[in-house]
């Protein structure tokens, strides 16, 4: 904290004194660069944080300006009830823009956010209200308290306080529980919804801040220059912008500052050679993009490294306190489910029961169905025909965001762990049962958002120490041995609060010793009251650790009881070393399509 407050206060000090030491022409260039500065940053949460590709901002910020000047010069407003209104209607623009997003990812949504702000462009360049090719002129000057901003020393005043305020508001979704679902859903938004995100109402929130930022940096713009022109939105503009972003750092609000401030005073350096600038710029990009990934925020990581101190190590996990569940109770019904893709029969009228308490095992050949049972249970797929109940409730075709909150929790037999995320960030997304609703008191109540914060973390801690993971709580889970990778992936499962657990493959890929702690872990999450149900290769774990086991072939269940009945059952041996393994009707690549 010290640290912050010995480089933020010559900061603002700097930024305070600055108008003093300039000439009009370099304040004016100075109060543009702060206002890109404002689209960078929603920018940089649209795609940096929650990674969805965004080429519209130029329209956003479009739609601020004009709606200010059409409303002040065509329909008597004052500035400030033109410009309240100006931020509504670039945060509805960027919902309308984010509608795709909910159907559509990656450069297909970049294709079609594109479009729509060529059309933005195309419409004001030739409707009438909206001044067509030659503007509109003659907006007044934002009036505030009798302070005279036609002046851009004094603009610039109101513009850093915006600013300032606009940046603590990024900086501050960025760290709390719905920065870190929205990177959670950059990662990898199937394993965000399995933990109880929603992801459609996180992609709209996204492109809701877009269009909030947007909207600002337009109000201010009319402000400052009191004149509107298509030539100020165009594309050249958006991917100006874009290059600034992707050189600050797009997964970073300050990188994005950065980068923003800084093409701005190299873009009016190169005025006099503008067509080889927007070469140059295109150049730094790729070449960014290629060595520094993460841009000029993350030189200081790749550059300055962290030395090695005390090595982390595995702690021993501590076994969760018992808890009896009734006899009579069942968690999981599954009646006569099949599920088909196209031509392919995945499963084929698959039926089981599972009671509360149970371990349940799901064995099978290569290509049985088992992967595509654990996904029509945790919501991944709707099954063709049949039943889900959990507790008795029904839950076919539920949202698998709404089958978390329900209690029902997964692993992958890929992992699908958060990988830029910290282990600790990886079980606070977990943790988090907050609804997308709760947005609004980030905005008017952020003292609640802070203690819901804290609560977390404390808790988060408590999970880490558990499964003896807290060493390496602020370790990135890529650079971690895979059998520590597998235990995070059950210690994230386990802080949703699970009623039903399900481990698809847990043991794969660890040594003998990893898995007897693993069947340490399972039999002690079944003792606590969770039920378990585990697909796993390893005969031997099965036997010993499951309670019952259900085998499938074909996508059928061909045996259901005891391990050591299941064992001799002749039709298991048969699915097992007979034409069964050389013919499955599920492919491998179905299940890798399972796993996306």
């Amino acid at each position: 904290m010290r640290r912050r407050l010995l480089f933020l206060l010559p900061a603002a000090v700097a930024a305070w004194l600055l108008p003093y030491g300039l000439g009009g022409y370099t304040m004016h260039v100075v109060d543009v660069a702060i206002i890109f500065a404002i689209l960078a940053i929603g920018l940089g949460l649209t795609m940096g944080v929650a990674g969805q590709i965004n080429l519209a901002q130029i329209a956003f910020f479009g739609v601020g300006a004009y709606t200010v000047a059409i409303l002040t010069t065509q329909a008597g407003f004052g500035f400030w009830s033109a410009a309240a209104l100006a931020v509504v209607a670039a945060i509805i623009a960027g919902l309308l823009v984010g509608i795709p997003a909910l159907r559509m990812q990656s450069h297909y949504l970049g294709i079609v956010t594109l479009g729509l702000a060529l059309g933005f462009i195309n419409w004001v360049t030739n409707a009438e209200i909206a001044g067509r090719a030659e503007g509109i002129s003659d907006i007044p000057v934002p009036p505030l308290f009798g302070i005279d901003l036609s002046s851009g020393y004094l603009f610039y005043y109101l513009e850093l306080a915006v600013f300032v305020l606009a940046l603590a508001f990024a900086l501050f979704v960025t760290h709390s529980p719905l920065g870190r679902r929205l990177r959670a859903m950059r990662d990898d938004d199937l394993a965000a919804g399995a933990l109880g995100a929603e992801i459609p109402l996180l992609r709209m929130t996204a492109f809701l801040l877009s269009g909030l930022y947007g909207g600002v940096a337009g109000v201010l713009y009319a402000g400052l220059i009191q004149f509107v022109a298509p030539e100020t939105f165009n594309i050249g503009n958006m991917f100006l912008l874009l290059a600034m972003v992707i050189i600050g750092g797009r997964s970073s609000v300050i990188g994005c500052v950065i980068g923003a401030l800084g093409l701005a005073f190299v873009r009016e350096a190169l005025l006099d050679v503008s067509v080889f600038a927007q070469l140059g710029y295109g150049v730094i990009v790729v070449l960014v993009v290629v060595f520094f990934p993460k841009g000029l925020a993350g030189l200081p990581g790749q550059v300055f490294r962290r030395t090695a101190g005390r090595r982390p190590q595995l702690a021993p996990f501590v076994p969760y306190q018992e808890s009896a569940t009734p006899d009579e109770l069942v968690a999981l019904e599954i009646e006569q489910v099949t599920k088909r893709f196209k031509g392919l029969v995945a499963l084929q009228d698959v039926s089981l029961t599972v009671p509360a308490g149970q371990i349940r095992g799901i064995v099978g050949p290569n290509g049985s169905g088992k992967t595509t049972l654990f996904n029509v249970i945790s919501g991944f797929y709707t099954p063709t025909s049949g039943r889900v109940r959990l507790a008795g409730t029904s839950v076919t075709g539920t949202a698998l965001y709404r089958l978390s909150l329900k209690g029902v929790a997964r692993t992958f037999q890929n992992l699908r762990l958060f990988e830029d995320l910290t282990v600790r960030d990886n079980i606070l997304v977990a943790l988090d049962r907050t609804r997308t609703s709760w947005t609004w008191r980030y905005l008017l109540m952020p003292w609640t958002v802070f203690r819901y914060d804290r609560g977390l973390r404390t808790t988060a801690d408590g999970v880490l120490e558990r499964f003896g993971l807290g060493d390496f709580a602020d370790a990135i889970p890529r650079a971690l041995p895979y059998g520590i990778q597998r235990r995070i992936e059950i210690a994230r499962a386990m802080a949703t609060g699970p009623a039903l657990l399900l481990l698809d493959e847990p043991a794969a890929g660890l040594n003998g010793e990893e898995v007897r702690r693993l069947a340490e872990i399972v039999r002690s999450i079944r003792d606590s009251g969770v039920t378990v149900v585990v697909i796993e290769h390893n005969m031997g774990l099965v036997m010993s650790m499951c309670d019952h086991v259900t085998v499938l072939s074909g996508g059928r269940v061909i045996a259901d009881g005891a391990p050591e009945d299941v064992a001799v059952d002749p039709s298991v041996v048969e699915a097992y070393l007979g034409d069964s393994m050389a013919a499955p009707t599920e492919t491998e690549a179905e299940h890798e399509h399972a796993d996306r």
